[in-house]
């Protein structure tokens, strides 16, 4: 049996409905601290130091994922030999 459920909501309903916590103060506040090390000039901006605690974990994420697909697509490869002997 299959069916199809459609529901429209808006980012804030949804974030609330999965129970997600709500960051749009702290990302406001971020890009303050962001903007105003721009306007500072070259001093007190480095992009790569801003970003530099996002890019570990999302790269350590990113490698995690492709072991998993990885691992998935061969144990699948494994399977389809196995059927097709």
């Amino acid at each position: 049996m299959k069916f199809h459920v459609d529901v429209e909501a808006s980012p804030t309903e949804l974030r609330q409905l999965m129970g997600l916590p709500d960051l749009e103060g702290l990302q406001q506040r971020m890009l303050e601290d962001i903007q105003a090390r721009i306007e500072q000039g070259v001093e007190g901006y480095d992009p790569m130091e801003l970003m530099q605690p996002y890019l570990k974990t999302s790269l350590a994420g990113m490698d995690m994922m492709q072991r998993l697909f990885a691992a998935g697509i061969g144990a699948a490869a494994r399977q389809t030999r196995k059927d097709d002997a």
